[in-house]
């Protein structure tokens, strides 16, 4: 008689890419789902969703990424409600499969189309909001009555020339937060597979990104429609260029880190400059778009030292 051997797992359970891709959907899931109804740690839970995504599809390829994407968006819609599987749908679980089938090719990760989607993406979601709340409130109506709702409920008053100028820069505010969580959790996610050997393809050298030759036209055709959009209904029109900006903004990121690169002192000038962004980001974010645009046409790349 032959010997009878111990047979291995079948099916789903011998494909290690869609066990990662189902353990991160339910990861992604909960995360949301925790956020959504009101539980501590909520809001750092809610923008951590894309992690468990990001690191399916480094470690496994983006069809694992897609799987865990859907995977997600289904146990929200089910287990919450259509609106929030929505807003995970426009935030979170469609763009990371995208930015990763955009990026992963040829055996490396090419970070210029990833770059530019970090603001062509939260854009065509404004212009698809604004598409279907084309009706009589509009979305500029919904997001005045979203920012007095916030505002009441900090218990703050404030003037309408306030509120105005809140409901202008809201939408591209979102989709300014959400671009940067995106990168973060694909840098975290990235560093915690290579610290495992786990992950598909080496770390990219994000301080000599460009983007797509085409990309700095776009901002100036925003800026013109803005200008010609009438008084009192330019928000979207500006939230629009703000959100093509955004891309030249991390390009000018990545300029400051190229510079300091070998440079004794570069931690605490990384730290300083930090700080300074956040304490005066309305002067050093256009200084940022500027350097971003400079790198972007220079011929050489950008050198390692200041």
């Amino acid at each position: 008689m032959t010997a009878m051997r111990p047979q291995g797992p079948q099916g789903v359970l011998a494909n290690p890419g869609l066990l990662a891709a189902g353990a991160a959907g339910c990861a992604a899931a909960t995360a949301a789902l925790w956020a959504f109804r009101g539980l501590p740690l909520g809001t750092a839970l809610f923008w951590a969703v894309p992690f468990p995504l990001f690191a399916a599809g480094l470690g496994f390829g983006p069809g694992a990424a897609v799987v865990a994407a859907a995977l997600a968006t289904l146990l929200v819609a089910v287990l919450g409600s259509g609106l929030a599987a929505l807003v995970v749908l426009a935030l979170f679980t469609l763009p990371v499969p995208l930015l990763l089938l955009a990026g992963m090719r040829d055996g490396r990760f090419a970070l210029s189309l990833p770059l530019a989607l970090l603001g062509l993406w939260p854009m065509a979601v404004l212009l698809a909001a604004a598409l279907f709340l084309s009706g009589e409130q509009g979305l500029e109506a919904v997001m005045r009555s979203a920012v007095e709702t916030a505002l009441t409920r900090m218990g703050a008053q404030a003037p309408d020339v306030l509120v105005a100028e809140l409901v202008r820069v809201k939408a591209a505010a979102i989709g300014f937060w959400t671009g940067l969580a995106l990168l973060a959790n694909a840098a975290a996610a990235q560093g915690f597979l290579e610290k495992r050997g786990l992950a598909l393809l080496a770390r990219p050298d994000w301080t000599a990104v460009r983007l797509p030759a085409w990309y700095p036209l776009l901002p100036p055709v925003a800026a013109v429609l803005f200008l010609a959009a009438p008084e009192g209904a330019d928000a979207i029109p500006l939230s629009s260029l703000l959100l093509l900006l955004v891309p030249l903004f991390l390009q000018g990121i990545a300029g400051v880190h190229a510079r300091l690169r070998g440079r004794a002192g570069r931690a605490p000038m990384l730290a300083l400059f930090y700080l300074l962004l956040v304490l005066f980001l309305q002067l050093m974010g256009p200084a940022l778009v500027g350097l971003g645009l400079y790198d972007q046409f220079r011929r050489r790349p950008a050198p390692r030292q200041i």
